[in-house]
């Protein structure tokens, strides 16, 4: 597995606004392998959405370099941006489908803007479907589904380009036990089938243990702590990974579940 497909050397960047200068980013150094599923915790505002969001540059950081093949993402102009973006899919936590639009349309709305053929078009919005096991739901609104088959829509929409990279920011956050974990399985069965790599943002430490097989640990803009998921269960170094794993062992305890 090549370990720097996705490389993150010496990333900041800082709002500013009226009143003071918010640094969300200091310094983050990160690797992602090809074909991984990469999970990235920490407390609210430890600055998880701001990095996965450089990372397609929806914000613009200030510094630093952001490496995803053989492409620097920092470099590019805003052309080159447009066409790389296409390559890089994003799920949110809140959907962000158009109500007005039926599933078929939300599927095809990127690939429309990609100047897909309609014909082009209407086959891989087919295919996606399948992939997300919604094919009945094409006709359908969003209104007239439940929070799971909505973020299977915008699983689809993500993958309709057929990208390299699937950034997954929270999208599990809103929906119940049992949804996210069907969620997380169609992740993991697409990760398999198509050999995406995934990073996956979440405060949530039993999505990252069930889903990821490497993880980081952010606080307060920094990147603490980085490895395997099972070696920083084990043995976590940095005081957050501890907190993090201390409160997750303790409900499974709790609950009559054996930490592993």
């Amino acid at each position: 597995m090549d370990e720097k497909f996705i490389e993150i050397k010496q990333l900041y960047k800082t709002f500013h606004t009226k009143k003071q200068t918010i640094e969300v980013l200091k310094g983050i150094d990160l690797s992602v392998g090809k074909g991984d599923i990469f999970g990235i915790v920490g407390f609210s505002g430890a600055g998880k959405s701001t990095l996965v969001r450089c990372i397609n540059r929806l914000e613009e950081p200030d510094s630093g370099t952001i490496r995803i093949g053989e492409r620097e993402i920092t470099a590019l102009g805003r052309a080159q941006l447009n066409e790389q973006r296409r390559k890089i899919g994003m799920i949110f936590q809140q959907f962000n489908l158009f109500d007005s639009m039926t599933v078929a349309k939300n599927i095809a709305y990127p690939l429309k803007m990609a100047g897909l053929s309609a014909g082009e078009a209407g086959r891989r919005v087919d295919e996606m479907l399948s992939l997300v096991g919604l094919t009945q739901k094409k006709d359908a609104y969003p209104g007239e589904l439940s929070g799971g088959q909505k973020q299977r829509v915008g699983i689809a929409r993500a993958l309709a380009n057929r990208p390299d990279v699937l950034l997954s920011d929270e999208a599990t956050s809103a929906l119940d036990p049992q949804t996210t974990l069907s969620v997380l399985d169609l992740l993991k069965e697409i990760n398999q089938k198509l050999g995406l790599t995934i990073i996956l943002i979440t405060h949530e430490l039993e999505v990252i243990r069930y889903t990821c097989r490497r993880m980081a640990v952010m606080e307060d803009g920094k990147l603490l702590e980085q490895g395997l998921v099972k070696d920083i269960f084990q043995n976590p170094r940095c005081g957050t990974a501890k907190n993090f794993i201390g409160v997750y062992n303790k409900f499974r305890s709790d609950y009559g579940e054996e930490a592993k």
